[in-house]
């Protein structure tokens, strides 16, 4: 471990003298995958391991592919680094770079611990949308290269700070809206709303509340067939994942329990951040202690484990590779499996 921790400490970058040149793919190994179940072998090989990727980071999260047909220069990872304001690229052969900054908050003043961006997807045109801590907004990158406002209210009060989303095949957009990017917090004196949603989004920019059962939502994604919504809660004093069934008008139902961290002995008992879903409905969802690997039936089959808290997961290259925001670093491993939801379309 200590010599994975020299190599990894090559790759480490500091924001404000980004490494733009990489002559290597031979990426330091850290961590080890935990195997709770045979299953896991058919999603995850015993070769397996997790590959550190860059780092220097404060707190990175929200990684999404950009495919190759999206751009000229081949595919590549976009994600959050909230408490620099800042999107960070990194791509093969290239190494890393800031893409966006500001990327959260566009104020003037000092705007508390997370200011930046959170949780990043591609809508179905294959733009960047954005969940915004600072600026309190779901935002879209235009193909000019600025940025628009899809949603920042509901009911005419301000979102706390949107956290992380999940895009429907139809272009609604379901996202997370707990505390965690506002200065104080729960305690803000600018927070007009008093719970922590769940809303919908809908293309006229119409904004729905479709649940406030959680207390803190953070992670999301959809069922491969779209009919069921999987919501983290990042609250260690209920520290259960919910499905939501999707009703034909598009809006959410009653939530049932789809997996209980505190009743599972093999993993301390903690919230959720983000998550992902791959294409046999298997979610690979962050939690104690690393990546956990749920089956559809919400049984725990493993955990994948660097050795550093994990923020969030997205699917990349051909779907098949897990890229993981392991607190300062960009990871990723390689699966047996494929992701579904807009990373991959």
């Amino acid at each position: 471990m200590r010599i994975a921790a020299l190599l990894v400490a090559v790759l480490v970058v500091v924001l404000p003298r980004i490494v733009t040149a990489q002559n290597t793919t031979n990426f330091p190994h850290i961590g080890h995958v935990d195997r709770f179940s045979d299953e896991l072998d058919g999603l995850i090989g015993k070769d397996a391991v997790i590959e550190v990727l860059c780092g220097g980071f404060d707190w990175a999260e929200g990684p999404v592919w950009v495919p190759e047909r999206e751009n000229k220069f081949g595919g590549f990872v976009l994600f959050s680094d909230i408490p620099h304001n800042a999107v960070m690229k990194w791509q093969e052969g290239t190494g890393v770079s800031i893409f966006m900054q500001p990327a959260g908050y566009t104020g003037v003043a000092d705007y508390g611990r997370e200011p930046g961006s959170n949780g990043l997807a591609l809508d179905k045109a294959g733009r960047l949308v954005l969940c915004e801590h600072g600026d309190r907004r779901i935002s879209v990158l235009t193909p000019g290269g600025g940025k628009m406002t899809l949603a920042d209210r509901w009911n005419g009060k301000r979102l706390n700070s949107p956290n992380d989303l999940a895009i429907r095949s139809n272009g609604d957009i379901f996202f997370t809206d707990p505390i965690y990017g506002l200065p104080q917090r729960e305690n803000d004196p600018m927070r007009e709303i008093d719970f922590c949603g769940v809303y919908r989004l809908q293309s006229d920019g119409t904004v729905t509340l479709q649940s406030k059962a959680l207390s803190r939502p953070n992670g999301i994604g959809f069922s491969p067939d779209e009919s069921t919504l999987y919501v983290a809660n990042s609250d260690g004093g209920d520290p259960v994942w919910r499905a939501f069934p999707v009703k034909e008008d598009g809006n959410l139902g009653e939530p049932r329990p789809f997996f209980d961290s505190s009743k599972e002995d093999r993993i301390p008992a903690g919230g959720g951040d983000g998550l992902k879903v791959d294409v046999n409905g298997n979610v690979f969802a962050t939690g104690p202690g690393g990546v956990l690997v749920l089956s559809p039936r919400g049984e725990l089959l493993g955990r994948i484990v660097t050795g550093e808290r994990i923020a969030n997961v997205g699917w990349g290259n051909d779907g098949s590779v897990l890229y993981l925001t392991s607190d300062m670093y960009l990871c990723r491993i390689q699966t047996k499996t494929r992701g579904t939801g807009s990373a991959t379309r």
